[in-house]
């Protein structure tokens, strides 16, 4: 077996990498706090919510959920737990396959989603956009894309509606 030696990053990929891991661990952080804080919801609970009401009907299976908050089906099923518990989620039966859950956002739900919508809104553009150019934005979404089709071949990301 041939020693296979790995393309090792260069002093750019390094420090470009770097900047990425450091978003990824931070950036999450900043906004938990704050939905902590303002609304007392977890940035995954309100990434759930939100993505729910993007849906059509504003339901989804839970598989779905789980795949774009990119957490194990045991992880949501106790968020979504939460969620019921507070009444802004619901699940039930999927009516074309019995054997897949949907979840639902509730009325309820829906306006914790438009009330903390703001607050949120404010700090992703006060940590994100606020520091970009327009450019720079159109290349975020660019690059983004790329590497979660990349992770995660296959992956439907929600697109917002006006609705929403």
């Amino acid at each position: 077996m041939p020693d296979a030696t790995p393309p090792w990053l260069t002093d750019d990929q390094t420090r470009a990498w770097i900047a990425l891991a450091s978003t990824l661990v931070w950036l999450p952080a900043a906004l938990d706090e704050q939905l902590q804080r303002d609304a007392g919801i977890s940035h995954v609970e309100y990434t759930v919510l939100s993505w729910l009401s993007m849906q059509p009907s504003r339901s989804a299976r839970m598989s779905d959920v789980a795949a774009l908050a990119n957490v194990q089906l045991s992880h949501l099923s106790r968020i979504a737990s939460r969620l019921e518990e507070r009444g802004w989620l619901s699940r039930s039966r999927d009516p074309r396959d019995g054997r897949a859950t949907l979840a639902t956002l509730t009325s309820e739900g829906w306006d914790k989603v438009v009330a903390t919508a703001p607050g949120h809104v404010e700090e992703v553009q006060r940590l994100v956009f606020g520091v970009l150019s327009a450019a720079q934005v159109t290349q975020l979404q660019t690059i983004c894309e790329s590497i979660v089709h990349a992770a995660r071949p296959g992956l439907c990301l929600p697109t917002p509606s006006d609705s929403a």
